[in-house]
């Protein structure tokens, strides 16, 4: 079976990781411990790990001409990601996050997004071929709300599944147009609350927030719920898939590792719930690890932790 194209169009940032006791508050100065500088940006994550679960994957996006670039675009080539559709900006800057993890693998995120936020829609025109031969697509809003239209609406006509991560959290609601053409809407507990105007703090909550985002046309919920677990809605059936319990390092770009995962998962033929407890499994070992994209598993790491589990 030929294995299905997965397109990821959002962010590349390089991420500046300072692991310390504690977050500093406002005004605070912090004695930090490690420092590491890796490649990040939601869609980077997201791209990286799909390629290292065994997808096959491209990835669009917008990077200045800097060092920063070339170090993250060589990255990206040396995990079997197809590049050919990174564009450059000669005037903005590469996107820059500046993270803070504690002990607790809690962590504080400051984006400067520099060129991400210049990926317009006439640079989705340049990569149409592309996203028209897509079986998936998947996004994220760390690049302009109407790039993520325009490309949702050439994988939609074309019959691809589309899949929206809607983070960072919208400080506006989404358009109906963009959540009537997403298959599969992944908010985390936070995001799915700013999306449907009410708080979620647990199962019976995240089940009224997916009913309310369903009826506002998207087909398909999954709300991510930190140590709960994910809730799947189909717009008839709810499927509570429960937390892996570990010990956390780092939680930066959990919720990258499991939408990666789950496209893998999606793209091999398994369900929406069958794929959620995929991506759980995949996440749960992210965080168990420190930094972004370093922390994400590859395909053989999982296979290999199931065996041992099933002997």
């Amino acid at each position: 079976m030929e294995p299905q194209k997965i397109v990821v169009i959002g962010s590349s940032n390089t991420d500046m990781v300072i692991k310390s006791e504690k977050l500093p508050a406002p005004g605070e100065t912090v004695l930090g411990g490690t420092f590491l500088m890796n490649p990040g940006g939601k869609g980077a994550n997201q791209a990286v790990a799909i390629a290292r679960l065994g997808g096959k994957v491209s990835f669009i996006c917008k990077t200045g001409k800097d060092l920063f670039a070339q170090r993250a675009t060589e990255g990206y080539r040396q995990e079997g990601i197809n590049t050919d559709f990174i564009l450059q900006d000669t005037e903005s800057p590469s996107g820059i996050a500046l993270i803070t993890v504690n002990a607790e693998g809690e962590n504080c995120i400051v984006v400067a997004p520099g060129a991400n936020n210049t990926l317009t829609p006439a640079d989705i025109e340049l990569s149409r071929k592309e996203i028209e031969s897509a079986d998936l697509l998947i996004m994220q809003l760390e690049i302009p709300l109407e790039t993520v239209i325009a490309a949702a609406r050439i994988a939609h006509d074309h019959g691809a599944k589309v899949i929206l991560n809607p983070a960072p959290a919208p400080r506006k609601p989404l358009p109906d147009e963009l959540l009537a053409i997403t298959d599969i809407l992944i908010p985390n507990r936070g995001e799915a609350g700013i999306l449907a105007g009410i708080e979620v703090s647990d199962w019976e909550s995240a089940e009224k927030a997916a009913r309310i985002l369903h009826e506002r046309g998207t087909k398909n919920i999954l709300i991510t719920l930190g140590s709960l677990g994910s809730l799947c809605f189909d717009g008839t059936e709810f499927s509570r898939i429960g937390a892996f319990k570990v010990q956390p390092v780092d939680t930066t770009a959990a919720g990258d590792t499991f939408c990666g995962a789950l496209c893998v998962a999606l793209s091999e033929g398994q369900s929406l719930a069958q794929a959620a407890r995929f991506a759980s499994y995949v996440a749960s070992i992210s965080v168990t690890r420190l930094g972004a994209q370093s922390s994400v598993p590859y395909r053989r790491e999982i296979d290999e932790r199931q065996v041992a589990l099933q002997q």
